[in-house]
Formats: C-alpha cells, structure tokens, sequence
C-alpha cells in the first residue's frame, strides 16, 4: 500500500514511452509506453508485422520479437532491408545462395545486437517466460519491449468453442498486461479482425477486432491500407483506444504512413492526419 508520493518511487520505467519512428502517432497522442500493453489490429497481408517490426528495428531499446507468425528467413530479409535500405528481394536472394554473399550484411546486423526473436510457431506463456529471464539473465534487463505477432499463435491452453475462444484471449491479453507491469517493458501484440474487415482497405473500428478483446490494452490501433497498382502502398493507423490520449472508436480518424514496398521504410506523409 503506497501515498502518492511514494508512488513515485516505485513506479520504476512505467509510463515512460519508447521512441517511435511514427511521428503522426504521436501527433495523435499516442505513445508506446513501459509498463503498458497495445493490440495492433488488421487483416492479413496489410502490415501490422511490418509496423512492427519497423518499430523493434529503430526504436533502439532492448527489444523481445516472439515471431510466431513469420519464420527466420522473413524477418531476417525484412529487417536487414529496413537497417540497410537495400531491397528485401535483393537481400532475401543473397540470404538463400548460401555462398558467402550475405556477410556483406552482418556489420550493419551486429549494431542491433540488442534485438532478439522467438521464432516457435506455437510458444506458450512458458516460453516467452524463459526467453524474457534469458534476456535479462544475458542483458542484465528485461527487454523495454516485446512483441507479440500474433497473440493468437501463442498456446493458451487451447478451446473448444466459440465462448471459451474469446475467454482465451482475453486470459492472455490479461496475462501479457501483467507481464508488462512486472518487466516494465511495453508489450505490443498483434491480432485480427472480423471477417467484414479482413480486406484491409477500409477504417477499421474497435468492434471491428476480432475477439472484442478492447478491455484489457491501453492502447488498440487499427491498420488498413491503400495500394496505387505501381507496388506503393500507404497504411493509414487508426487509435480506436487510447487511455492516454486522442482515441477514435469509429477508426475514420488516422495517421498516415507510406511503406516503400521495396526496401520496407516506412515514413509520415506529409499530410495532416485525417
């Protein structure tokens, strides 16, 4: 039991926020903060990974990946591109030719020795314990933070219906908000959507996500985007729960990002955020 004084004493890291490469997020006020627990929600193949991912690359903190829902090959082609600006194809090739061409690579790789990937497929609570005392066992400190991808990929225990399914998500979506109070490190997760949006191409609001799993997050942004038929393509990022600042629950209200679909940079149109 603690005064609002001592409150801050043994608050430790919460509430302190992980840079960002977004800034329209943050002109909408939202944050990645230590401590706290976001759902990153879209349909397949929109990007959410890649929003990810380009967050763990350049946030430069201590980062956990738990990559269930993409193999070593891929996240390491896609990381290397967004590190490098080379072309994911480009690197992906020199990947898999297995004659030594990859090495080019492995300076720029070894300055983010601080980002780290579970790749099981179907990891359990259990795994993602190990990995994080790993982490701070090898580190000295549990990650700042830790990504999910997907929260559905992770091995609760298993469903047999359609109740027990949501109940399940919301089990782990409460267990990955005490996870982020006990280790001070901000966990993100990405997840789905219902069928209606699983397209991708429209705003996507908070009853949109699949589950109704909106109680338990601080935070639960929406991803759907835009494709110009010349391979360009814009993902627009709608908070339609934000405790800590400007939320929309309709998801019409986002920010604007262009992903060069070649070497996977994501940056701020230049826009006003709608």
């Amino acid at each position: 039991m603690f005064s609002l004084n001592q409150s801050v004493l043994v608050r430790g890291a919460a509430g302190e926020p992980i840079p960002s490469p977004y800034r329209g997020l943050q002109k909408l006020e939202v944050e990645f903060r230590r401590g706290d627990f976001s759902v990153v929600c879209a349909g397949g193949g929109t990007g959410k990974s890649l929003m990810a991912l380009f967050l763990a690359t350049w946030s430069n903190v201590p980062t956990l990946y738990v990559s269930a829902d993409s193999t070593a090959a891929t996240q390491l082609s896609r990381a290397t591109a967004m590190i490098t600006g080379d072309s994911a194809r480009e690197v992906k090739k020199a990947l898999v030719a297995d004659d030594g061409s990859f090495a080019a690579y492995e300076a720029a790789l070894a300055k983010r020795w601080w980002l780290r990937f579970n790749y099981q497929a179907r990891p359990t609570p259990k795994d993602i314990e190990l990995h994080l005392e790993c982490y701070r066992e090898v580190f000295g400190c549990y990650p700042h933070l830790v990504v999910i991808d997907n929260i559905t990929n992770v091995d609760g225990g298993g469903s047999s219906n359609a109740e027990e399914y949501t109940f399940g998500l919301e089990g782990l979506c409460d267990y990955f908000n005490e996870m982020a109070r006990e280790t001070g490190a901000h966990v993100m997760a990405m997840h789905h959507v219902v069928g209606e949006y699983s397209s991708g191409i429209k705003p996507i609001p908070l009853d949109g996500v699949k589950g109704k799993i909106g109680r338990v997050p601080s935070v639960v942004l929406t991803i759907h985007a835009e494709v110009d038929g010349m391979q360009g393509r814009t993902l627009h990022i709608s908070p339609v729960k934000n405790r800590e600042g400007f939320t929309d629950p309709s998801g019409e209200t986002y920010a604007s990002f262009e992903v060069n679909t070649s070497n996977l940079q994501i940056t701020d149109l230049d826009e006003e955020v709608f």
